[in-house]
Parts: structure tokens; C-alpha cells; sequence
């Protein structure tokens, strides 16, 4: 199965060493699973020529807002579009959590509660115990498109997780995180944060414990796999 994983943000300079790029990031993340990948910078204008040219598609984080009126965000909400309506998977992955409900008619901007920075516990659907995982924004999904279900929230997020029947799901953390890079991005780029938000990542990351992005690589992993198996077998 080809995944087109659809690049919409790039990491600092600061933090090469540690994090090169996010697309190779998600192909880390998924790979073992028999997947293929092939990337599209959408933030420089470089998109597929077609939906069809991936089997799933894979939307990463970025440093601009869904609702900046940018053209390739426009764009890019047509992709969604025009891909969800024609059955191909799509998974989202802050950002791309976000233009993903955005693009089927709900509603993101900037959260008045503010920031969400660190290591976060998410109650998720089909979990016995809470996901830690890495967040990093403030914008947040604040009202549903019509198709969406919650399938993950914490007392700060309500909408964390959605799920689209089989067409597309979407997350508000950063699986594709590690610990190396979380701490190369807080150094540099805490200067955008609140004091109150630089405390509580800090405060999150103090006692050293392990996120669980293996959770949700399986998750995204058996959504690609099962929702390619059913439009196969239609």
C-alpha cells in the first residue's frame, strides 16, 4: 500500500540533527507495515496530480493555522475534499487533525484557554489506559463537521481524536515525536510560548517518562490497511 504523506510544515534548523524532516519522521513511525511512501510539500505549492496517486494520504503538523488565508491551504482543503468523498483513507496529525475537520465543515482557532505543550495523558477509544503522547498548540478543533466522531479527548482538548467511519481519522498530539526532538523543539522555540506553558512542558517531562507513539502507529497503520481492504472489495 503507497501512503502520499502531504507536507505542510518543516522543522527549525535548530533541531536537523535530531529531526530531519517530518515525512521521513511518519515513514520511522509506520514503517514494518509493508507501506511505501511518497511525499508532496504542499506548503511550497507542490501537490499530487491526483488523488489517485496514493493509496492513503497523510497530513502532517505545521506552524501556520487552518484557517490562515493562505492558497495552499485552499488548496489543500479541495484535496481533502475531493479525496474523502472518493473513499481514499486520509489521517491527520495536528495540523492535519485540524484542516481535516476544517475541509469537512467544522471549525478550528485559537484555543482562549491557550497552550498545550508537553507530554499529555489521552483517553482514547479502544485503550485500556490512557496514550501519552508529545502536544505541541494552541489551535484546536472546536466544532465537528457532521461526519466526525470523538474517539480521543483530555480535559483540555475535547476533540484530541476523531474518527470518520472508515474514510479518515485524525489526531491532535504528535505521535511521530521522539524525546530528542520534543526537547530540541522546546529549546527553540519556547520563545513563542506563555511562561505558564514553558512550566507545565516542563513540569510533563520532568520524571522521564515514555510516550506510547507505538499505540498510535498501530491505530493509523490498521486504518490504512482495513479502509484500502474495504474499497478494494467494493
Amino acid at each position: 500500500m503507497k501512503i502520499g504523506i502531504l507536507v505542510t510544515g518543516y522543522p527549525p534548523e535548530e533541531t536537523a540533527e535530531v529531526h530531519e524532516s517530518y515525512d521521513i519522521a511518519f515513514q520511522s513511525l509506520l514503517g514494518g507495515n509493508d507501506f511505501t511512501f511518497e511525499s508532496w510539500a504542499c506548503l511550497d505549492g507542490i501537490f499530487p496530480g491526483s488523488i489517485n496517486d496514493a493509496d492513503g494520504w497523510l497530513i502532517t503538523g505545521s506552524k501556520f493555522g487552518a484557517y490562515d488565508d493562505l492558497p495552499w491551504i485552499a488548496q489543500l482543503e479541495n484535496f481533502i475534499r475531493d479525496a474523502y468523498n472518493n473513499d481514499i483513507p486520509i489521517v491527520g496529525i495536528c495540523f492535519g487533525h485540524q484542516i481535516i475537520a476544517q475541509a469537512l465543515g467544522g471549525k478550528v482557532e485559537k484555543y482562549d484557554k491557550g497552550w498545550s505543550v508537553g507530554r499529555v495523558e489521552y483517553t482514547l477509544e479502544g485503550h485500556n489506559t490512557t496514550v501519552p503522547l508529545y502536544a505541541w498548540h494552541q489551535d484546536q478543533v472546536v466544532k465537528l463537521p457532521e461526519d466526525a466522531k470523538v474517539i480521543g479527548s483530555t480535559p483540555f482538548c475535547q476533540y484530541a481524536a476523531l474518527a470518520y467511519s472508515d474514510k479518515a481519522y485524525s489526531i491532535q498530539p504528535h505521535p511521530e515525536f521522539t524525546e530528542g526532538y520534543f526537547d530540541a523543539l522546546f529549546n527553540a522555540r519556547k520563545d513563542v510560548l506563555p511562561d505558564t506553558a514553558i512550566e507545565a512542558a516542563r513540569k510533563s517531562v520532568r520524571e522521564g517518562k515514555p510516550t506510547n507513539s507505538a499505540a498510535i502507529a498501530n491505530t493509523i497503520a490498521a486504518f490504512f490497511n482495513n479502509s484500502h481492504s474495504k474499497r478494494n472489495a467494493s
